[in-house]
């Protein structure tokens, strides 16, 4: 097992807009960078979700849809499934269904991001990509009061507010492009390798 825990979980938070985002991110990312790295898409709440099928064209790493229970390793990526909210805890995925709403708003993307930052703490990644509203804001919030990083997608984003929250909010270290972002998860995660064991548990912020 102890093999297989990534050093860093990463959550990508998206909505209208984001399918381009995502393929572009994964696209520039190198197959093994140590890293999990986590979808969580707005999406209808009823069907089938061809989201993963779609991105494993894109990417030599395996893509899978979580499931309750599911451990999450490293160079995996996975994708929210329909209806769901999907959580953290112990290197494992948990789901709740059917989804729920803030305020009428999704938040899928705060409950995952949040979790994620109780659990990895200074090795929690939150990007937010292209999407309506302001789901992610606050996941954000939290991984930076763990010391975790933040990243928004910049002007290249198709749909802006959930981007532009996150940053008007002051919870985002970087505004990138996916493909910049993918550049500078892949340093994160080589200086990673790099680190003395009693550094790792806080990772330096790409610059």
């Amino acid at each position: 097992m102890a093999t297989t825990i990534p050093e860093y979980i990463v959550g990508i938070g998206g909505s209208a807009g984001g399918l381009k985002a995502y393929i572009t991110l994964l696209d520039g990312l190198p197959a093994h960078t140590g890293m999990a790295f986590v979808i969580i898409s707005h999406m209808s709440p009823t069907g089938e979700s061809l989201l993963p099928h779609i991105l494993s064209q894109k990417t030599s790493m395996p893509v899978v849809q979580a499931t309750d229970g599911m451990l999450i390793q490293k160079n995996y990526v996975y994708v929210i499934p329909p209806n769901t909210n999907l959580l953290v805890n112990n290197y494992a995925f948990k789901l709740t269904t059917p989804r729920t709403l803030s305020h009428g708003r999704h938040n899928q993307v705060d409950a995952f991001l949040s979790s994620l930052a109780k659990m990895m703490g200074a090795r929690a990644i939150g990007v937010v990509m292209s999407g309506g509203d302001g789901d992610g804001t606050e996941g954000c919030k939290q991984i930076k009061a763990m010391g975790g990083t933040t990243f928004a997608q910049d002007l290249s984003a198709e749909v802006d507010s959930m981007p532009l929250s996150a940053q008007a909010a002051g919870s985002i270290d970087f505004v990138l492009s996916p493909e910049e972002i993918a550049a500078e998860l892949a340093q994160m995660g080589q200086s990673f390798v790099h680190e003395k064991p009693s550094a790792a548990n806080q990772p330096s912020k790409p610059t």
